[in-house]
């Protein structure tokens, strides 16, 4: 009896490696990494800053005077966060249309100039319906922002490298929080300045800067993997080729039907989905109402922006733990798994602890950040195909939006200050994503041992093609990263 054997293209036969498959990466390869890294991660890095600042503008506000200058309630409040991801999800279809289609430089660097007026303009709102339509359009604009980014770092980092840079991307974000409370401490104390309130400032001075940053994205941004702004030698661009292979990310712009039908019926999708819909109902709910819990506490307006400077740090810490850990073990779903604990942690703190400065432990422990780092590491390193894996981002991204719009809501006013049903909300869905995870490791593994099999069995055969846009399933020498 003949079987019939099944072709396929390796993604590393041009790779060095040792026994145990890890890359041993040439000096002429860390020159690359490093030329990638000065060249591109800059402009990423203060991208990835203004859009948190940007959106975070609301949460100091409501300890520099917009109650009482808009007339809006503790519930409109809430809406006010919540219908930033409105905006950020109504951007999410034509955007997975724009990455594929256009220079992402040239998008991104027009939507911050649109952005930036956006911001500063909500300055001008007098009442609710005002600035809800403003933090929608903010919302609108910032949304482009993250699934550009990821796509950009699967294209240019192979997949061992990608968890320490979206690492990177978090830890940005909390850094904007150390670094944004100590200017939103410096615009407090600008109240009533040239008559303006101090909320008004904030929207302005991070308008302006996010206006003027649109400049050197739409000239400098690498956007592809042989961009000349890395100016590669020959030899750099034969390495290129090579690590192309590894991310699985070929680019192009035709966008292919069968990729999508494959990823809607694939389980892991819908766990993907909902565990990044989970983790940002308490991202939505904290980063929203962060200000006012700590002013809850019985501290000063002013005191409660500086206070979110060790939150920013405490973020920062969970987020290089998990990081290093991931890396050093060579592991994403027991650390994603063992991530969501802290969470847990902060949401039962704040149930349980006195109301006073001692919660403050509870806010701390409630980042979901370093979780939903390793949620888009492994969509990055586990998901081929161009097509799919804009798909496979774009429904993170949604369910991103679903949760951050439906968390800030879920802090009603007449359970303030404990929020007892959002906390006790927060913690089961953390739980719930511990379930997911494992599920996609399990499912993940039993697929590699399949492949193996195949391969050990010679149903496999190697080629040395053409860099080919396939995906995950299609190539069957591709091993998922558990």
């Amino acid at each position: 009896m003949t079987t019939e054997k099944i072709e396929s293209w390796s993604s590393l036969e041009n790779d060095t490696s040792n026994n145990n498959g890890k890359f041993l990466t040439s000096p002429a390869e860390k020159k690359l990494v490093r030329k990638i890294n000065y060249t591109f991660m800059p402009l990423v890095i203060l991208i990835l800053f203004v859009q948190f600042v940007d959106k975070s503008t609301l949460t100091i506000s409501a300890l520099f005077g917009i109650y009482e200058d808009t007339g809006i309630t503790h519930d409109e409040f809430g809406w006010l966060g919540s219908i930033f991801y409105m905006g950020y999800l109504a951007i999410q279809i034509p955007n997975q249309y724009f990455l594929q289609r256009v220079s992402i430089s040239k998008y991104l660097g027009i939507i911050l100039l649109v952005w930036g007026v956006t911001l500063a303009c909500t300055a001008l709102g007098n009442n609710f319906s005002q600035l809800a339509a403003m933090r929608f359009l903010l919302g609108f604009f910032e949304g482009c922002t993250y699934p550009a980014i990821f796509l950009l770092i699967s294209t240019h980092y192979r997949k061992s490298e990608q968890v320490v840079w979206f690492g990177t991307m978090f830890a940005t974000n909390a850094a904007s929080i150390i670094i944004g409370s100590l200017m939103g401490y410096g615009v407090g104390n600008m109240d009533g300045h040239l008559g303006i309130r101090a909320w008004k400032w904030s929207m302005i001075i991070f308008g302006i800067i996010t206006f003027f940053l649109g400049i050197p994205f739409f000239l400098f941004l690498a956007d592809k993997p042989k961009s000349r702004w890395f100016r590669l030698t020959e030899e750099e661009e034969k390495i290129v080729e090579t690590r192309t292979r590894d991310n699985a990310v070929v680019q192009n712009h035709d966008i292919k039907r069968s990729h999508i039908i494959e990823a809607l019926k694939e389980p892991r999708l819908y766990c993907f989905f909902f565990i990044s819909l989970f983790l940002n109902l308490q991202n939505g709910a904290i980063t929203t109402f962060a200000s006012q819990i700590i002013a809850s506490m019985g501290f000063s307006p002013l005191t409660s922006v500086l206070l979110n400077l060790p939150y920013g740090a405490a973020i920062m810490l969970l987020v290089g733990i998990f990081t290093y850990l991931s890396h050093k073990l060579n592991d994403i779903g027991y650390v994603a798994m063992a991530s969501c604990v802290p969470p847990i942690f902060g949401a039962i703190l704040l149930l349980v602890i006195p109301i006073g400065p001692v919660q403050l432990l509870g806010l701390y422990l409630s980042s979901t950040s370093p979780t939903y780092i390793l949620l888009q590491t492994y969509i990055s390193n586990n998901v081929g195909g161009y097509t799919k894996k804009i798909f496979y981002t774009s429904a993170n991204i949604v369910a991103f939006c679903l949760g951050n719009f439906v968390g800030p809501l879920m802090m009603v006013s007449i359970q303030a200050p404990r929020y007892i049903g959002a906390q006790i909300g927060f913690a089961v869905a953390d739980f719930l994503c511990i379930l997911m995870f494992f599920y996609v490791r399990w499912s993940s593994a039993r697929e590699n041992k399949r492949r193996q099999k195949l391969k050990d069995e010679g149903m496999i055969t190697r080629q040395d093609k053409e860099l080919q846009d396939k995906t995950d399933k299609e190539d069957l020498t591709f091993m998922y990263r558990l």
